[in-house]
């Protein structure tokens, strides 16, 4: 069993960044593919960015690419998303998800395990 807390949302100004957290309990983190997806009112969740299990791998959805930086730290069982250069159409709730070790579609949250309870990012134009 994996738990999963996100952090780091919050309001800001188009333009602006934050940088997500991603703590995970167990010890087996680093056996995880982990991905990060986001929900806007009256809209589907979908994929943001996910990483391997080692980190050499990251996927972004074209929407992010460019402003958007996954990362995690075996060694501190977190994730992180870095998010720079937002936009109001940003502003969803944002969740990290733990999946398989080896994963062969990252944008399929059906293929996940664990998912966190989500943060908040609102995005003011």
């Amino acid at each position: 069993q994996v738990q999963l807390v996100e952090s780091g949302g919050g309001l800001v100004q188009a333009g602006g960044s934050l940088r997500l957290s991603c703590a995970a309990s167990g010890r087996t983190f680093s056996s995880y593919t982990m991905g990060w997806f986001r929900q806007a009112p009256g809209k589907e969740r979908e994929f943001v960015a996910g990483i391997s299990w080692g980190g050499r791998r990251t996927v972004y959805a074209d929407s992010v690419k460019g402003r958007f930086t996954v990362s995690r730290d075996n060694a501190k069982n977190t994730a992180y998303l870095q998010m720079n250069s937002l936009k109001p159409e940003d502003t969803a709730a944002y969740y990290c998800a733990a999946g398989p070790r080896v994963l062969s579609a990252y944008d399929e949250g059906g293929l996940y395990y664990y998912w966190g309870q989500g943060t908040q990012v609102t995005v003011s134009s």
